[in-house]
């Protein structure tokens, strides 16, 4: 009876080790926006409106593409290479939509090494979290 119930609500809706992953990652992504932001004299608490418009389109990058790849449908104890992968090619897709909504609809310009450094940076930063947390689960699994 508890695997029907744990089936059905897995195909229902999102569970808590799920919701943590998306937390983390959404949390982790706006961290690196702001310490550039940071990095170059940018306020975020006396600028809000300049910090939202700067996370908002790698977050919106990054939900799209976690949906269409299925980053958050795979199981967190998956392999570490499939984290790697998954987070890589989230990550790669999901930084090139930022940078078009960043220039497109937010109308923000960035200097040419810009798109080197947010997906260097987001590369390291999220990979290295994801597997990270994978191989940790599964050391303890």
């Amino acid at each position: 009876m508890d695997s029907a119930v744990q089936t059905t609500d897995r195909s229902r809706g999102i569970d808590r080790e799920t919701l943590l992953l998306g937390v983390c990652d959404v949390g982790l992504l706006a961290g690196l926006v702001i310490v550039g932001q940071l990095s170059h004299d940018v306020n975020p608490i006396t600028q809000p409106v300049a910090s939202l418009e700067a996370i908002a389109p790698f977050i919106i990058g990054w939900l799209v593409v976690a949906a269409v790849i299925g980053l958050y449908t795979q199981s967190a104890a998956s392999s570490v290479a499939q984290a790697a992968r998954l987070t890589t090619a989230t990550w790669l897709g999901a930084a090139n939509i930022g940078l078009l909504l960043r220039q497109g609809v937010f109308g923000d310009t960035a200097a040419w090494p810009f798109p080197l450094v947010i997906t260097g940076f987001g590369l390291l930063l999220l990979v290295g979290w994801r597997v990270g947390y994978t191989a940790v689960l599964r050391r303890t699994s």
